[in-house]
């Protein structure tokens, strides 16, 4: 891991982490770094296994750590998340196993999906976590019939949709906002905005002031939130899962952060990114900002921290030793779960 010169520093006082964490603030901030390190640590060597051909595709969420460790800690089982194209973490954080999602980007026999998903859009349903669609921007309005669906049920659940910058330009957003406030559905709105609709910078978009100002017109609160500071992301994401949860309607926020990586293992960011683009995002990298302010509260040290990222590499690569070794999907699997079974047809009397 490439560490710059420097790193912002984190703002956060022993009071606003026990503010957002609660009284086990130093543990849950640990096991955080624990997480964006694995994180880290996954989207590092799945981008070099595609570059070998030893996977198919893979869309890193590199510099949006902090988003989806804080989301998954912050919900609950009850909840049900519908993510964007980098929100992975999110389901392993919620117990999802990381040698199950490793065997869905190979695509091999322990793919619960056997084969049929393109990487990075795994299904998790015993973490109510929803497979990704390609299609930009969809998944808003399911989260919102999901949101309305446990409403009607009296769950106890909040559908959390998450999206990109650019799916705030998709018919999908607008729909999905706007029914989400007329019926007032327990439904969370997450924009991880990393400034770049893959080539297209946000101010090409859009002319509003902040993409949670959008929100506001359909009635929904929204709030722009650091995306890199998990400390902000935590206490923002857990609020507003409370007020939901308490009966307020929906909410939306905009995590500000910094693509690091190409938007996929399909694009080359320097066709089109200015040239410091690199060095602006390092300066605001999550994993290296929470890094910081734990050996500054002497949370971590020099030997744990070699330690956590020592035990991160190790599970990465006895997953993919794992997956490596498994044979691909039958190929009379590719009909199973495609059809209903049937009875044979009733014999009519007389024919």
């Amino acid at each position: 891991m490439t560490e710059p010169a420097s790193v912002l520093p984190l703002e956060a006082t022993e009071a606003a982490a026990t503010a957002a964490l609660g009284n086990d603030w130093k543990e849950v901030s640990v096991r955080a770094y624990r997480w964006m390190i694995l994180g880290r640590t996954l989207d590092a060597r799945m981008q070099a296994l595609q570059r070998q051909g030893r996977v198919g595709f893979y869309g890193a969420a590199t510099g949006q750590e902090a988003v989806n460790v804080a989301a998954g800690l912050a919900t609950t089982p009850d909840d049900w998340v519908y993510p964007g194209l980098r929100e992975q973490l999110v389901a392993l954080v919620r117990g999802h196993p990381l040698g199950t999602y490793v065997h869905h980007l190979f695509g091999d026999a322990k793919d619960p999906a056997l084969g049929r998903n393109m990487p990075c859009h795994p299904s998790a349903r015993e973490v109510h976590y929803v497979s990704m669609s390609s299609v930009i921007g969809t998944q808003v309005s399911h989260a919102v019939g999901t949101a309305l669906a446990m409403r009607r049920r009296q769950a106890p659940g909040v559908a959390v949709a998450f999206f990109g910058d650019g799916a705030t330009s998709a018919n999908d957003f607008h729909a999905g906002l706007n029914f989400a406030a007329v019926l007032g559905a327990p439904v969370l709105f997450g924009c991880t905005n990393n400034q770049w609709a893959i080539s297209v910078p946000v101010e090409r978009q859009t002319r509003a002031a902040t993409l949670a100002a959008k929100a506001a017109e359909y009635g929904v609160p929204g709030a722009r939130v650091d995306g890199t500071d998990f400390f902000a992301v935590y206490g923002a994401i857990a609020g507003a899962l409370a007020r939901i949860r308490a009966g307020s309607g929906p909410e939306m926020l905009e995590f500000l952060l910094y693509r690091t990586t190409p938007h996929s293992s399909s694009d080359d960011p320097t066709r089109y990114q200015p040239a410091d683009w690199t060095a602006r995002a390092q300066a605001h990298d999550p994993v290296l900002r929470l890094e910081s302010w734990l050996l500054e509260h002497q949370l971590l040290d020099g030997r744990s921290r070699a330690a956590i990222r020592d035990d991160s590499d190790a599970a990465v690569r006895l997953a993919i030793q794992d997956a490596e070794a498994t044979a691909p999907p039958a190929p009379a699997s590719v009909t199973e779960d495609v059809y209903a079974p049937t009875d044979p047809p009733t014999a009519v009397p007389g024919r």
